[in-house]
């Protein structure tokens, strides 16, 4: 394994919105990773500000390896921690090292493996903007190309994802009356307005799916600027689902019926849980994260695996087992010969 390129990888700060400067570096840099006699063509499309997605091809694609270049902020520098015994790491830290450079890296190692071979009828899609919203994967879902496998890289503890949950994303702003807060009598506070909507929600059973359990959710981006001694005039925040297959309608309609007079939702978009394609003799579980391979549509069969936890994923702790990504790297041969047998 190229370590070297791995540190690279992750000595840049491509938190999103940053993605421009490492995915011009791989421009330069991934040809010289790969035999003369079977390199592939690289093609690097702007995607919106700053931001572009890579697709290398050799040949026509049967298969395409995907992963993104986005990490969540703040970045984080690479350490190599060595094992007890020689001098190679035995496990890697820092932002993307699990989420998803890390990925990327064993997509790499593969390709390189499969050129080697003198294979062909493969590619490498490297996305922006995963994290904030899958833009690079909705702008490349627009382009010509397409592809009968795709294998989505993210960390699944090298498991082949069965079935993972969908999204569901709104703003809402609550609208009171301010008055001072001696006499609240005289108004409405925007801030109670919120409390029993979220106490409304927590009372909601969307019920539980034999398969992905139950519906989460969360709420961020609160704000009501008004002083203490005002009842709140109006609060704004993000709510975001996690939704089943036996939930996903459900949270839709609730959440249309929700709307009042000093409450706007406005929804944000999201996805729907999905199913997807395994292999016999490697191991599967259902998760609860979003990927790029909802908005992916370009290609008629999907799957999601890679190496790493997503416990450790855009903590500060973030890292990933070395062991990990080989077998990640076997375990991607394994796909490429599934499908080109």
């Amino acid at each position: 394994m190229d370590f070297d390129f791995f540190h690279e990888l992750l000595s840049f700060d491509s938190t999103s919105g940053k993605e421009w400067e490492v995915a011009e570096w791989l421009v330069r840099r991934l040809p010289d990773l790969f035999p003369p006699s079977n390199r592939p063509d690289i093609q690097a499309e702007e995607v919106g500000d700053d931001t572009l997605n890579l697709l290398l091809t050799w040949g026509e694609p049967k298969i395409v390896f995907c992963s993104h270049l986005d990490t969540v902020p703040p970045y984080i520098p690479p350490t190599f921690i060595p094992g007890s015994t020689g001098s190679l790491p035995e496990v890697v830290a820092g932002r993307g090292s699990c989420d998803a450079k890390g990925q990327v890296f064993a997509l790499v190692e593969t390709c390189k493996r499969l050129a080697e071979e003198g294979k062909s009828n493969f590619g490498l899609l490297l996305l922006a903007g995963e994290e904030t919203g899958s833009w690079g994967a909705k702008a490349f879902a627009k382009t010509d190309f397409k592809a009968d496998y795709l294998v989505v890289a993210e960390p699944t503890d090298n498991c082949m994802v069965s079935a993972s949950k969908g999204t569901k994303s709104f703003d809402l702003k609550f609208t009171g009356v301010p008055f001072h807060s001696g006499y609240p009598q005289y108004g409405v506070s925007a801030v109670d307005l919120f409390v029993d909507f979220v106490n409304a929600l927590k009372a909601k059973d969307f019920g539980t799916d034999p398969l992905l359990g139950e519906t989460t959710w969360n709420i961020g981006l609160v704000h009501s600027d008004n002083p203490q001694n005002i009842l709140s005039p109006e609060l704004t925040c993000r709510l975001y689902f996690r939704t089943t297959f036996v939930s996903d309608e459900a949270v839709t309609q609730w959440m249309n019926e929700a709307h009042t007079d000093r409450l706007t939702i406005t929804p944000r978009g999201g996805d729907t849980p999905a199913r997807y394609w395994t292999v016999d003799g490697l191991p599967s579980k259902s998760v609860a994260f979003g990927s790029d391979a909802p908005h992916l549509t370009n290609f008629v069969h999907k799957a999601i695996c890679g190496p790493g936890s997503i416990t450790v994923a855009h903590r500060d702790d973030e890292h990933v087992r070395v062991a990990d990504l080989a077998t990640a790297v076997e375990q991607y041969l394994t796909l490429y010969r599934a499908v080109n047998s």
